[in-house]
C-alpha cells in the first residue's frame, strides 16, 4: 500500500466516523428509549478495530477517544487511552480468537461497551451519585440501546473496509 492510499484509506475512516458521531452527539439524544442514549463512538472504534486489526485499532481507538473527550463536555482524559486500549485488545482478539465478522464485532463491541458501563457505575459508587439500583437501572438500557446500533454501524465501516481497507469479507 502506497503512502497515498494509506492516507486516502484513514480519511475514508475519518469521513465514517463523522455520520457516527452526528447521530450519537446530536440526534439520538434527542431521543432517548427509556432515559437513556447510545454510545455509539465506542462502536465505531470496535468495528475498526475488528476490521484492521491491533495496531491500527489502537490509533483508530486513540483518534475516537480524542474527539470524544474534545466533543463532550467534563472528560478527564482517560477516554482517549482507554478507547486506544481496547481499540488494541478488540484488534488482537479479533486477529486470533474470533473471526473479523459482525458476531466477532458484536462481542467485542458488548465488551467494551459493558466496561464502560461498569467503569460509569463505579465511579457513581464511588463519588456516592446514586445508590447501585439506580445506576444499574440506568447503565443497562444504555448497554442494550448502544447494542442495537451495531448491525448500523457495522455495516458502515465494513462497507468502508471493503473499499479501501483491504480484501473483500463474506
Amino acid at each position: 500500500m502506497t503512502r497515498r492510499d494509506f492516507i486516502r484509506k484513514w480519511l475514508v475512516y475519518a469521513l465514517g466516523l463523522l455520520p457516527v458521531w452526528l447521530l450519537d452527539a446530536y440526534i439520538l439524544p434527542r431521543y432517548p428509549l427509556y432515559g437513556a442514549s447510545p454510545m455509539l463512538l465506542p462502536l465505531a472504534a470496535a468495528a475498526v478495530a475488528v476490521l484492521e486489526g491491533a495496531y491500527s485499532g489502537t490509533g483508530f481507538g486513540l483518534g475516537v477517544g480524542l474527539l470524544w473527550e474534545l466533543a463532550y463536555p467534563g472528560g478527564f482524559g482517560g477516554l482517549v487511552f482507554f478507547l486506544a486500549l481496547a481499540g488494541m485488545a478488540m484488534g488482537a482478539v479479533s486477529q486470533y480468537a474470533l473471526s473479523q465478522s459482525f458476531p466477532g464485532c458484536f462481542i467485542c463491541s458488548a465488551g467494551v461497551v459493558g466496561l464502560l458501563e461498569l467503569l460509569r457505575v463505579a465511579r457513581g459508587l464511588l463519588t456516592n451519585a446514586a445508590p447501585l439500583s439506580a445506576l444499574l437501572e440506568a447503565a443497562a438500557p444504555e448497554f442494550l440501546w448502544s447494542l442495537a446500533w451495531t448491525p448500523l454501524v457495522w455495516l458502515l465501516f465494513r462497507y468502508i473496509y471493503n473499499r479501501v481497507g483491504g480484501t473483500k469479507l463474506a
